[in-house]
């Protein structure tokens, strides 16, 4: 059957879409599914029904292991070329996704599979899952994010230790260094992702977006920039008909009914 989406499932639950990979057994990534995750991104950027966004694996095993090997065992750059970009736009994509997104690790996490969570918002973890960034293992790097995320999740010294020694990392390890942000049983990272998202649906859809921008602002740019910045950005939601709507609902004591406008 054809999908618009090939190696990936979509489903749309209220305000939360959800990602399934989809691609057994190791939900290992291709061309052609880098390709439509950077496609189901920018449609979800124009859902305006959508404030969430959760990833997760197929199964109880894996997340995703990243790329497969097989594809680089002639040498050609061409291949690897193709790949690369196909990994950065669609992992880029999803890190600037308007809304939250959140990754449900549900498995092993490995090379690519753990740079698409790490440009996820949010990481829950099940407590059997594993997580590294073995690329330099093979002669290679992780060249989807990996060297700048893990490094501003976690600080340069564990970003090292997982990236030029090769360390795996458990759940609860994740935990510790921050890497993830919860750790559940097996089988409840997808609730418990789920059970966030809603909180975002309580938060004004223009302020989140507002707010997100910000923060991501701080990895590069000065504090006094980003300050001056928050300050406009403050004053700029005044346009909105979120803003209005969730002031009037406060002196209400009533509910929000956001617009995402």
């Amino acid at each position: 059957m054809n999908t618009p989406y090939p190696g990936l499932v979509l489903d749309k639950r209220d305000h939360t879409a959800v990602v399934t990979l989809n691609n057994p057994p190791a939900h290992t990534w291709t061309e052609d599914s880098l390709a439509a995750l950077k496609r189901l991104v920018l449609d979800l950027q124009s859902d305006r029904a959508v404030y969430a966004l959760v990833i997760t694996g197929s199964g109880e095993k894996f997340f995703s292991a990243g790329a497969d090997l097989k594809r680089f065992s002639a040498g050609d750059k061409g291949v690897a070329a193709t790949m690369a970009r196909r990994f950065g736009e669609a992992f880029e994509t999803l890190a600037a996704y308007r809304g939250v997104s959140i990754a449900a690790i549900n498995g092993y996490a490995m090379g690519g599979g753990l740079e698409c969570a790490l440009a996820c918002d949010l990481r829950v973890v099940e407590e059997h899952a594993a997580m590294a960034l073995p690329e330099a293992s093979v002669g290679l790097l992780p060249c989807a994010g990996g060297t700048q995320w893990l490094a501003w999740t976690v600080g340069e010294s564990w970003a090292k230790r997982m990236v030029l020694l090769g360390e795996r990392v458990d759940a609860a390890t994740a935990l510790r260094i921050g890497l993830a942000d919860e750790v559940v049983g097996r089988g409840q990272a997808l609730e418990r992702a789920l059970a966030m998202a809603e909180l975002v649906a309580r938060q004004s859809p223009s302020a989140i977006r507002a707010c997100k921008q910000l923060i991501q602002a701080a990895r590069a740019g000065a504090p006094a920039q980003a300050l001056a910045a928050e300050r406009e950005a403050f004053v700029g939601l005044f346009d909105t008909e979120d803003q209005r709507e969730g002031v009037a609902a406060f002196l209400e004591k009533r509910a929000p009914q956001w617009r995402n406008g």
